[in-house]
């Protein structure tokens, strides 16, 4: 890299935002950190702020962000509050990479802002691509920008493609751990609180994210993402179970060759390869002893255990606003799940009731995503309210 790179991280205090701090200390020389945001952790934006040099931060919620200015003032460090103060700062010239890493929807605005101003984006965001990819896509290709992907499944197909060349791609192959619930019953499951979900046996995520795994909705969204990222259909799309997830995922191309991109479970690797890409920097983690591996396992996932592998497929199929359907369906089922307040079980028949009672629109614009997504959040809330009110 000739000059440093300028970048904004979008929900800097959450996990990936940290472990991408932790890539960037390592290589002060290469980045430069120019805008940090968070939804709460006022303190941790703080600290972060000072110790990177911020240019500027957005502290989302109102109530903390007096908290933020006074500690940041006497650093010359500029302190902004809420969406509209984050969409404009990531557009600014002082930008040449953004990476979102912010939870949920609320990353969809802050992406496109930066995509329309001509950003490279690291996207750790799934939700964007689930919730408006055929727009998110358009809006890439008609401002030459690249998507780069930082989850760990997602890079491992970028990687693989790196080798390519003009060969078509037969199958996508998604791997996945199999989450906490693996090995147990259907009936077990069930009855299973959020803090068993929230007990990832290979990663250390945010709480969202790990009961999405446990559901394997996580591996949903992923389908989804790969479609958009990737352009190709469900029908060359697999999933396959692999619980040392030591193989990020693997690309298939038509003479059966199948090329795999490998390494422990440690979020920092796709993060310098997006914020780095197309250099590999060096990195302070634990490389692979092949020897002490033992053997790495494979199956087919439990489609009867996790159905919203199914809705995920279901969604995409239906194309449209339906997986923006199923995405917000399932923020708002998850957060009621993590509340106690309804069950494991509930998350996925809440998420098939809003795809069945929820307007359909064939070609969606922004607009409508937005209005689809408060539409059915509104829903999944309601549905889960009744069923808390039926456990009390």
């Amino acid at each position: 890299m000739e000059n440093k790179r300028r970048i904004a991280i979008l929900g800097s205090t959450g996990s990936i935002g940290r472990q991408t701090l932790d890539v960037i200390s390592q290589h002060p020389d290469l980045f430069q950190v120019e805008v940090l945001s968070a939804l709460n952790s006022s303190d941790l934006l703080i600290e972060q702020a000072v110790r990177f040099d911020a240019n500027a931060v957005v502290i989302n919620n109102n109530a903390k962000y007096r908290e933020v200015a006074d500690a940041l003032a006497p650093h010359g460090i500029k302190t902004f509050c809420g969406m509209d103060s984050l969409c404009d700062l990531v557009t600014g010239d002082n930008i040449d990479i953004v990476v979102t890493a912010m939870v949920g929807f609320s990353g969809l605005r802050p992406t496109m802002a930066a995509i329309e101003a001509g950003k490279a984006i690291a996207l750790a965001n799934k939700e964007t691509l689930v919730a408006a990819g055929d727009i998110v896509m358009k809006a890439a290709a008609r401002r030459h920008v690249p998507i780069l992907p930082v989850d760990s499944e997602h890079s491992a197909i970028f990687q693989c493609l790196q080798g390519a060349g003009e060969n078509a791609v037969s199958r996508l192959h998604l791997t996945a751990s199999g989450g906490p619930f693996r090995e147990w019953s259907r009936e077990d499951i069930a009855a299973a609180p959020a803090s068993a979900a929230l007990k990832h046996p290979k990663w250390n995520m945010g709480s969202k994210i790990s009961i999405d795994s446990a559901t394997m909705m996580n591996k949903g969204l992923e389908i989804i993402e790969a479609r958009w990222l990737f352009g190709v259909g469900t029908d060359r799309i697999n999933v396959v179970v692999h619980p040392q997830s030591i193989i990020h995922s693997m690309v298939e191309f038509a003479d059966g060759a199948v090329i795999a991109q490998m390494g422990h479970p440690d979020m920092r690797e796709p993060i310098q390869y997006a914020i780095g890409y197309p250099a590999r920097l060096s990195l302070d983690n634990r490389k692979l002893d092949f020897a002490a591996l033992g053997s790495l396992t494979f199956c087919e996932p439990d489609r009867e255990k996790f159905p919203a592998l199914r809705l995920a497929v279901e969604a995409l199929e239906k194309g449209g606003n339906m997986p923006c359907i199923l995405n917000a369906a399932n923020e708002a089922a998850v957060a009621a799940y993590l509340r106690d307040e309804i069950g494991f079980y509930d998350i996925t028949d809440i998420v098939a009731r809003c795809m069945d009672g929820t307007d359909y629109v064939r070609e969606p614009d922004l607009d409508t995503i937005f209005e689809t997504d408060r539409v059915t959040h509104r829903r999944a809330a309601e549905l889960a309210a009744r069923i808390a009110s039926k456990k009390c």
